[in-house]
């Protein structure tokens, strides 16, 4: 295995995934690259985490409208699971679709959403749509249990075509209104109170005498549409496919600008975004043979340190190297507690526009938080995943140089690239610590305390805070 293949799988690991430990890291990159991307791709082939363990630990889980908790319980299973893809799909989906939990104030729904976004995140762009447009999260989100007969209400038809399908400029109003006509009696089933009764999701209704049906002519067709027929026909449309290939390209390779601008701003690697475009309209618009391709392209294998991490995808890579959490310890409510500070509450997005990406991630304040949690979480290096971390750094030998110390730290990292000042300034932090030595305890004890503090000084660089 060479330095270039551990380091491209890592890469793979961080885009496709949340990290991986040093054991898990070791293990995929003596596979081949495509192997790994096909099991990625195929997530049932993996047993999924269990929840009934967290349910044992944390007794508020057991009380379904506790979004907090739930939370840390999204959270655990970013750690834990075997099927990385699946929780990185639902992410994805849950920030191009972002609904709030803060308007409903119903857990349960907000639940049942992500769920949704597992189970169809990799499957076709029709598929997608409809399990979006009848769910009760979104029904609610943006009102469309408030879109009657005789009294459309426009939210849900609107943000369908801006925000979640074509963009700004690929439609009319004519189009919005005609859409929201023929989404008209899609609704949910009230759920019963949440006291004193429990905690319950509820179900898509369809109440035809509340659908309006009459034509309707939508992107210049004419028909008697229904919100299925309407999908039908924006799933067809070439905006659509370059709209999700933007957002694909956006999420798993590299940082663009904001959703706004792009009907005015072009996409900063065109090629990418046709050969993205290309694949959903071979595959029509499956998902699963998209990433395929983007996966194993070379725009995806040459895009390292071009996104700002989320915070989420901070606090969970950081974790999964450290090894903590691997068991629901106390203080795992932290950690969703840690993303929210850092500016990404789960379940909670702003606004329909789902969080600001890239750069906006980062401020003064939330860099502190960051650079801080990942300065602390490393602090312990009697931790499972940092005495890893020791053991290879030692591997087969009994005195590391400073250089050898610095370059296997920044390898663990990978794939981290430094720069030289940064490098050069570990370097000569590790040489005043004295010899690296691991050929006694006492030796062994002192050198992995420098080694945490070479990992400390990484983690607070400005390169740890890209994927």
């Amino acid at each position: 295995m060479s330095e270039s293949d551990r380091s491209l799988v890592a890469h793979l690991m961080q885009r496709a995934g949340f990290g991986s430990s040093v054991e898990e890291l070791e293990l995929l990159a003596s596979r081949p690259y495509e192997d790994v991307v096909e099991d990625l791709l195929h997530p049932e082939k993996f047993p999924p985490v269990e929840e009934d363990v967290l349910r044992r630990y944390y007794l508020e889980l057991n009380n379904a409208d506790t979004h907090v908790a739930w939370q840390a319980a999204w959270v655990y299973r970013m750690i834990n699971t075997r099927r990385p893809l699946e929780e990185k799909i639902a992410l994805f989906w849950h920030h191009v679709f972002a609904t709030s939990v803060g308007k409903s104030e119903h857990t349960p729904s907000s639940l049942r959403q992500i769920e949704t976004f597992r189970q169809t995140g990799l499957s076709d762009l029709r598929t997608i749509y409809i399990a979006l447009a009848q769910d009760p999260a979104m029904l609610f989100w943006l009102d469309n249990c408030e879109n009657h007969k005789g009294e459309p209400n426009e939210n849900w038809g609107r943000e369908l075509l801006e925000l979640f399908s074509m963009g700004v400029g690929n439609y009319t109003e004519d189009d919005i209104k005609n859409a929201s006509r023929a989404f008209t009696g899609w609704t949910f089933t009230q759920p019963l109170p949440l006291d004193p009764y429990g905690r319950y999701p509820s179900q898509f209704l369809y109440v035809a005498e509340d659908h309006d049906d009459s034509p309707k002519t939508f992107l210049g067709r004419t028909g008697n549409f229904d919100g299925e027929d309407i999908i039908d026909i924006v799933v067809e449309q070439p905006a659509t496919r370059r709209f999700i290939s933007r957002h694909l390209y956006n999420f798993f390779v590299a940082d663009e600008p904001q959703v706004p601008a792009w009907n005015i701003v072009p996409p900063q690697d065109p090629a990418a975004i046709n050969a993205l475009d290309k694949a959903l309209k071979d595959s029509n618009g499956d998902i699963r043979s998209t990433l395929r391709v983007l996966f194993n392209s070379d725009f995806f294998k040459k895009a390292r340190g071009r996104r700002v991490k989320s915070p989420v995808e901070l606090v969970v890579g950081t974790v999964k190297l450290t090894g903590d959490f691997r068991f629901p310890d106390p203080g795992l409510a932290n950690l969703a507690v840690a993303v929210s500070v850092m500016g990404q509450a789960l379940m909670t997005p702003p606004t329909v526009e789902g969080w600001h990406t890239g750069k906006e991630w980062i401020d003064a304040g939330t860099l502190n938080e960051r650079v801080n949690f990942a300065v602390n979480l490393l602090a312990d290096h009697g931790k499972p995943g940092i005495k890893s971390i020791i053991d290879h750094i030692g591997k087969n030998e009994a005195t590391v140089t400073p250089a050898k110390l610095v370059d296997r730290c920044i390898g663990i990292l990978a794939p981290l690239s430094v720069s030289p000042a940064t490098r050069k300034g570990l370097v000569e932090h590790a040489r005043q610590g004295g010899p690296i030595r691991f050929d006694s305890e006492k030796a062994r004890a002192r050198s992995a305390a420098l080694a945490v503090e070479v990992l400390q000084g990484l983690v607070s660089s400005v390169e740890y805070q890209l994927a």
